[in-house]
């Protein structure tokens, strides 16, 4: 499935929706270049899951965890987001403890830059990949499950 947006707005609303969809166990990985639009779409998706707290890329830090309030949201209670951009390999993941998140049923585990650690995803994973056409505002993103 393809999606435009011609916005950061369209971009998170689509991850609003994505968000309905989710009902624990999710793999999402996020591919495309710097700037694409990665952490917007992941912002929307934990808009869509009720979190509150300001989602911010996790470069630095690998991987964040978010809590979400099992009132608002009955079936997930955590989102882990990681950023797989300065990792060399899938030991790195494993390191920062990613087997304690991934595949769990009641968490949804969004991977930025995906392409970079693809031999450790699960297979059920959802794919998405954001292309940034040439003027810099249209995004193509393509879903793939």
């Amino acid at each position: 499935m393809n999606i435009i947006t011609l916005s950061e707005k369209q971009t998170l609303d689509l991850g609003k929706k994505i968000a309905k969809e989710l009902k624990g166990g999710e793999t999402i990985a996020l591919i495309g270049e710097l700037g694409a639009g990665k952490t917007i779409f992941t912002k929307g998706i934990a808009d869509g899951l009720k979190i509150k707290k300001i989602i911010t890329s996790p470069t630095f830090v690998l991987m964040k965890v978010y809590p979400i309030d099992l009132e608002k949201n009955n079936k997930i209670k955590t989102l882990c987001h990681i950023d797989a951009y300065r990792l060399n390999s899938r030991k790195d993941l494993i390191d920062i403890g990613i087997n304690d998140y991934l595949g769990q049923k009641n968490t949804v585990t969004i991977i930025e830059w995906a392409d970079q650690v693809e031999d450790i995803l699960p297979i059920n994973t959802i794919f998405v990949k954001i292309e940034v056409e040439s003027n810099g505002r249209k995004r193509v993103i393509s879903i793939k499950k």
